[in-house]
């Protein structure tokens, strides 16, 4: 028997541009009485921003990714709650939620998958470049947290200015506190040049200080780098390896760990052990 359902659509619609949006998200919730239990729901957003990166280049995804935790965090504790007014309450005008649309799913599982296919995911004559640099980074370290199990119990995006001084406006991409210390991590690609790892190894140190005069704790900070191997004719142009490696020690002589996308397995179970998950 199929269930009774409904379901929203997340999309992001650019200021400024008129009628002009990309769904990104769904949400599925069962229907009927359910006396003592409390409705069951399914909250997915897509792991493929490029849709929206080319509607909108400048557009936050990472705020939207941090998105998804927050609401399933909201809903889950409120399943009756209503989408729309969490949205316009607590993010950006740029995320709109459509109105509710019935619809029958023979689980909630299948169902989500179904509608993602639909109206979120591009069918594959539209599917774009691969990702590269600082996103394939992210891509990575999110999917390996989230097959950990930790992905919802991460802090994302944390404000550098919380510790450094107002105006920073570096982010760090995800962390946690297992105890007296805070682990923190951040992509950091080499494949364009230097930059990145310079602004973190610069501001490593002034984040450091901050840690432990505000949650008064110490700080691990950790690069996620793509492999050299990743990075085309690295390993056969000796100023672009020399490059590579001179990143890499930048980071380390500011005491940074740096570690590569191909460590982020064992990263992320280290993270459920000390999570307890």
């Amino acid at each position: 028997m199929r269930r009774e359902c409904e379901f929203q659509l997340i999309r992001y619609a650019p200021l400024g541009l008129r009628n002009e949006f990309v769904h990104v998200g769904v949400l599925l919730r069962e229907q009927g009485p359910f006396q003592d239990a409390k409705p069951r729901l399914e909250l997915r957003f897509t792991r493929d921003w490029r849709r929206v990166r080319c509607l909108d280049p400048d557009a936050d995804t990472s705020l939207l990714e941090g998105m998804e935790s927050e609401l399933r965090s909201r809903l889950g504790n409120d399943p009756d709650g209503k989408l729309m007014r969490i949205v316009e309450e607590s993010f950006s005008n740029n995320v709109q939620v459509t109105e509710a649309k019935a619809y029958l799913a023979e689980s909630l599982p299948a169902g989500i998958e179904e509608l993602m296919r639909i109206y979120v995911d591009p069918p594959k004559r539209e599917r774009l470049p691969r990702l590269s640099g600082r996103a394939a980074i992210q891509s990575t370290m999110r999917a390996e947290f989230e097959h950990a199990g930790v992905w919802d119990l991460l802090r994302k995006r944390i404000a550098a200015s919380d510790y450094t001084r107002p105006g920073d406006p570096l982010r760090i991409d995800a962390g946690y506190r297992p105890n007296g210390i805070i682990k923190m991590f951040h992509a950091v690609s080499l494949e364009p040049g230097l930059d990145l790892a310079k602004v973190l190894a610069f501001s490593a140190a002034a984040l450091r200080t901050g840690v432990e005069r505000v949650e008064k704790a110490g700080l691990e900070l950790t690069a996620i780098v793509e492999p050299v191997s990743k990075i085309a004719g690295a390993e056969q142009d000796s100023e672009r390896l020399a490059m590579y490696r001179f990143g890499v020690e930048t980071m380390e002589e500011a005491q940074i760990g740096v570690l590569t996308t191909a460590d982020m397995n064992r990263v992320a179970e280290t993270a459920r052990r000390d999570l307890r998950v």
